[in-house]
C-alpha cells in the first residue's frame, strides 16, 4: 500500500525530558554513567519519532555520542529532541543533552546525539513515515546536515 503524507514540521516532533541525577545513576567519582545518558537519549529520540510518525519505532543506529563535559550527581539532565531527517520508513532524531545545576541554574551542553529509528506497523513491519519540513532557516540547515549524516551512514553499509 502506497501512502501519501502531508509533511510535518520539525517543531511537531519536539520533546523535552528532564530527570534529576541520583546516586544510582553515578559512578564512584560522582559522574553520571554514560550508559544512563545513552538510555535517556534513546528514549527522547524514540518519543520524537513516535510523535512524528504516530507509530511504534525501533532504534536502528546511534551515531557518535561524545561526552564533552561530565554530568554530576544532583544535576538536572535535560534532553531536547526533534526529528531532523525522514526517509521512507526511517527517521533521525537529534537529541541535545544539557546538564543544569538546579541550585545555581548554570547549564552546560554536554553532548548532542543523532539516533536513527524505523517506524513499525501493528504487525511489527517497517511502515512509511511522513516527510519532515523546516519552518525556519535554522530548521532547513538542521535538515541539510541530517541528510549529509544519512548519506555517510548509507556509505558505511
Amino acid at each position: 500500500m502506497t501512502e501519501s503524507f502531508t509533511p510535518k514540521p520539525i517543531s511537531a516532533s519536539r520533546i523535552t525530558l528532564s530527570q534529576l541525577m541520583h546516586p544510582e545513576h553515578a559512578n564512584l567519582l560522582g559522574n553520571v554513567h554514560g550508559g544512563w545518558i545513552m538510555k535517556l537519549a534513546d528514549e527522547a529520540g524514540a518519543l520524537s519519532c513516535m510523535r512524528h510518525a504516530h507509530n511504534k519505532v525501533v532504534t536502528v543506529a546511534i551515531d557518535s555520542m561524545t561526552f564533552r563535559q561530565p554530568i554530576k550527581l544532583g544535576d538536572l539532565v535535560i534532553l531536547n529532541s526533534e526529528v531532523t531527517y525522514t526517509g521512507r520508513t526511517s527517521m533521525e532524531a537529534t537529541v541535545e543533552v544539557v546538564a543544569e545545576n538546579p541550585i545555581t541554574g548554570e547549564r552546560t551542553h554536554t553532548n548532542t546525539a543523532y539516533l536513527v529509528y524505523v517506524a513499525l506497523d501493528d504487525e511489527g513491519c517497517p511502515t512509511a513515515v511522513p516527510p519532515v519540513k523546516g519552518e525556519t532557516e535554522a530548521d532547513e540547515r538542521k535538515m541539510e546536515l541530517a541528510r549529509e549524516r544519512q548519506a555517510r551512514r548509507l556509505k558505511q553499509q
